[in-house]
C-alpha cells in the first residue's frame, strides 16, 4: 500500500510545481460561475423556484458543480492512451504494482491537488462574487464530501474504461472527447438532471453518469433531504462497484492482446 501512497504523493508534488496554470483556472471557472450566475437569475425572473431549487440553491448548484468537478477530473484516459502508443505501457505492466490502480492514485493525487489548491479557494472567491448559500448543517457537509469521493471513484472507472479502449481500438482520441462531452451533459454539470424531461430522467437512472456531479451538488445545496440522501450516496456506492466488472473483463482481455506501438 505504501507504494501507492508514495503515487499519490508524487502526482501532488508534480502538480505543485506548475500551480500556476491552476490559479489561472480558478479565474476561468469564476467567468463560467458567473456566466450561469446571470443566466439562471434571468431565467428564473421572478419566481421563487423551479424544479424544486430556489434561484438561491441553484446558483450554490452551478458553483458548487463547477468546483467539484476540479476534484473528480483527471486524464488518466489520455495518459493510459498515450503509454499504449508510446510503448510504455509494457513497462508498466510488469512492474511490482497493478497499473490501474497506480493510475487511480495518480489521479487522486491530482485531485487532492485541485481540491486544496482551486477548489477551496475558488469557492472562495466566488462566494465573495455571488450569493451562494453554505449550509449549517454538519449532517449535510459530511455526505457531501462522502459523496464527493465516490463522485470521483465512478469519474476515475469511467476514464479508466476509457483508456482501456485504446488496447482495442489503437487510437482512440476521438471516444474520449465524446466520453468528455456526455460526462458534462449527462452528469448534471451543465443542467441539473431534475430539468431534463422526465423521459430523459428515466434513461439516465439507469447510467452512472448522475454520480458524478449531479447527486454531490444536490446534497451540498440540501435539493436531497432526508431519505433521498442516503438512497442517493447508496446509488453512487452501487456504480462504484458495478463499473469494476467491466473494468476487470476488459483488463484481463486487454493482457492476452497487447500489441505495443512503438517504443
Amino acid at each position: 500500500m505504501s507504494k501507492y501512497i508514495e503515487m499519490i504523493r508524487v502526482r501532488f508534488l508534480m502538480m505543485l510545481a506548475y500551480r500556476t496554470n491552476y490559479y489561472s483556472g480558478i479565474l476561468i471557472y469564476s467567468i463560467n460561475i458567473g456566466a450561469y450566475y446571470f443566466l439562471w437569475t434571468a431565467i428564473y425572473g421572478g419566481q421563487e423556484e423551479i424544479e424544486g431549487l430556489s434561484v438561491l440553491q441553484m446558483t450554490t448548484y452551478v458553483a458548487v458543480a463547477w468546483m467539484a468537478r476540479a476534484f473528480y477530473f483527471n486524464n488518466i484516459d489520455r495518459e493510459i492512451a498515450t503509454e499504449i502508443k508510446e510503448g510504455k505501457v509494457a513497462i508498466e505492466m510488469i512492474r511490482p504494482y497493478n497499473y490501474l490502480g497506480m493510475k487511480t492514485m495518480q489521479g487522486l493525487g491530482e485531485g487532492l491537488f485541485r481540491l486544496l489548491f482551486f477548489s477551496v479557494p475558488g469557492m472562495i472567491i466566488v462566494a465573495l462574487l455571488f450569493q451562494i448559500s453554505f449550509s449549517a448543517n454538519p449532517k449535510t457537509w459530511v455526505f457531501f464530501f462522502v459523496s464527493l469521493v465516490f463522485s470521483f471513484i465512478v469519474n476515475t472507472q469511467i476514464n479508466l474504461l476509457t483508456g482501456i479502449m485504446t488496447f482495442f481500438l489503437f487510437n482512440n482520441s476521438g471516444l474520449i472527447r465524446a466520453k468528455r462531452v456526455i460526462i458534462d451533459l449527462f452528469s448534471g454539470l451543465l443542467l441539473p438532471i431534475s430539468f431534463y424531461p422526465l423521459w430523459a430522467q428515466s434513461v439516465m437512472n439507469y447510467l452512472p453518469f448522475q454520480a458524478i456531479s449531479y447527486i454531490p451538488s444536490m446534497i451540498f445545496t440540501e435539493g436531497f433531504v432526508g431519505e433521498e440522501i442516503y438512497t442517493a450516496v447508496l446509488l453512487q456506492a452501487f456504480w462504484a462497484i458495478i463499473l469494476l466488472i467491466p473494468i476487470q473483463f476488459l483488463w484481463n482481455l486487454a493482457k492476452k492482446q497487447l500489441i505495443v506501438q512503438g517504443g
